[in-house]
């Protein structure tokens, strides 16, 4: 995930949950270490269990690029915050180019503003209205 960024060892993320890896937060503790397999291991599974998610809650059809944006989104924000979300809504209801609009809403992280969010999002909005008329 190039914008995770690769620790082998948890650190406290903006909101203060401990992260390893490339952006792995299940089942963390302070101190812990993570070796590179084991990270690219972990990369695996959160991917997967994001596109599981999809499959299970997106009900319209996904081009490639806008389902590895949501690939991306899910991995960072996690199930639960999609799954209530308005651009789920909006997507589900037809309404893409309104669903992708709403990824550049989320770019806060524990009551800030973040660059990395904002650049992360501008990703992700890209792929997502790839292919969509102007």
């Amino acid at each position: 995930m190039p914008f995770e960024g690769k620790h082998n060892v948890v650190y406290l993320d903006p909101p203060g949950i401990p992260t390893i890896c490339y952006g792995h937060t299940q089942d963390v503790v302070l101190g812990q270490k993570a070796s590179d397999a084991e990270c690219e291991a972990f990369l695996r599974a959160d991917m997967l269990k994001a596109n599981t998610v999809i499959d299970r809650v997106v009900k319209v059809p996904l081009p490639d690029a806008r389902r590895a944006a949501l690939i991306s989104f899910v991995y960072n924000t996690g199930e639960g915050r999609f799954v209530k979300s308005t651009l789920l809504r909006k997507l589900n209801a037809g309404n893409t180019r309104g669903a992708c609009d709403e990824l550049l809403r989320w770019v806060y992280a524990g009551g800030k503003k973040l660059p990395g969010l904002v650049k992360r999002r501008a990703a992700e909005h890209e792929l997502c209205v790839k292919g969509l008329s102007p």
